[in-house]
């Protein structure tokens, strides 16, 4: 049997009902902070508002912005300086930044050297 999800002694049902005053106890004091300071910024109310909308293509920039339980569930779009970066909020992502899902830089994956890239290779035909 699968072992149920839990944050913070909740389950993802109680975890989606918990209000914006009772989360921002449970959250660590940066976060707290983060979120009293831009619940009023037009960008993050905007985001907000779709969520609670239930619309289907929500996409921002907003890369900043903490995971609250409303987003819990649904499908975003978070912008990662190229593309939209689609993925859907689970509740073990509750308190993180959106920014932690979209990332910025790919790992570089180089191929094999060319024809006289090594000293190997040099007296090689390139034919």
């Amino acid at each position: 049997m699968a072992k149920e999800f839990r944050w913070q002694g909740m389950s993802e049902e109680e975890l989606k009902k918990l209000d914006i005053k009772k989360f921002l106890e449970l959250v660590p004091s940066r976060q707290r902070r983060s979120l009293q300071r831009s619940m009023s910024t037009p960008l993050q109310q905007k985001v907000l508002k779709s969520i609670q909308a239930d619309d289907k293509n929500i996409r921002t920039h907003c890369r900043e912005m903490i995971i609250v339980p409303v987003m819990v569930g649904h499908a975003l779009k978070v912008y990662n300086g190229k593309e939209f970066m689609p993925f859907v909020v689970t509740a073990d992502m509750v308190g993180h930044r959106l920014g932690e899902f979209a990332p910025t830089r790919r790992s570089v994956t180089h191929s094999a050297a060319g024809i006289g890239a090594t000293r190997s290779s040099k007296g090689v035909s390139a034919r």
